[in-house]
């Protein structure tokens, strides 16, 4: 049992570093592209819970997945981003809400459609040409 808390420590440790790394080396498109990406694994992740009835790991994807919204927030240059930025921050601070209803109402529903959401985003944002990024 100690051998296998020591490697579960070890292979914590190598993936934090290894995403410390990854991060340091991203440009900023980049890392908002990974925080999407992350913000989808958490709801699926969430989706999953729920449908095992395991609603603790359901409250954990969520929190992760708020988390990370707020940080797609803290991200938006809302001083030269126009428009845009403020439709993004709505959009984001929407998803926001339906999460804690999600939560709070174990939906499916609801996750699925913040899932549609961020996808449309993440479409949109993926597809920006180079030269722009």
């Amino acid at each position: 049992m100690a051998a296998v808390m020591n490697n579960r420590r070890y292979a914590n440790q190598y993936a934090s570093v290894h995403t410390e790394s990854i991060v340091e080396d991203s440009s900023p498109h980049a890392l908002i592209q990974m925080l999407m990406g992350g913000f989808l694994m958490q709801v699926n992740a969430a989706k999953g819970a729920i449908t095992r009835g395991n609603f603790q790991d359901k409250s954990i994807h969520i929190s992760r997945a708020i988390s990370i919204i707020g940080g797609l927030i803290d991200g938006i240059d809302l001083e030269n981003g126009g428009t845009i930025a403020d439709n993004l921050t709505r959009l984001y601070e929407y998803i926001n809400a339906k999460l804690f209803q999600a939560s709070a109402e174990n939906s499916l529903e609801i996750l699925e459609e913040v899932s549609d959401l961020m996808r449309s985003v993440k479409e949109a944002w993926d597809a920006i040409p180079e030269e722009y990024r």
